[in-house]
């Protein structure tokens, strides 16, 4: 099992992407459900988010914690998949 990158950082920018692990709301819901390859994937995605973000002297932009409500909405999402 691949561990998760989370690193109880959990805010959300603009774009629903987490500022702490780059991580979509969508690619952090069901992550111990997901295969081995499902999260590589993920991560591939995550380090490329990371760099962007790291490399590009970009401004602080606002974030929002993960709410309850985008939680439910992003599990209902993955499992209808």
């Amino acid at each position: 099992m691949i561990e998760s990158p989370c690193v109880a950082c959990c805010r959300l920018n603009s774009e629903k992407v987490c500022v702490g692990c780059y991580r979509h709301i969508s690619e952090i819901v069901d992550w111990n459900r997901r295969t081995d390859e499902e999260n590589s994937a993920i991560l591939q995605k995550v380090a490329i988010r990371m760099h962007e973000a790291t490399s590009q002297n970009l401004p602080d932009t606002e974030t929002s914690p993960i709410t309850q409500a985008e939680w439910q909405a992003a599990k209902t999402a993955a499992r209808v998949k």
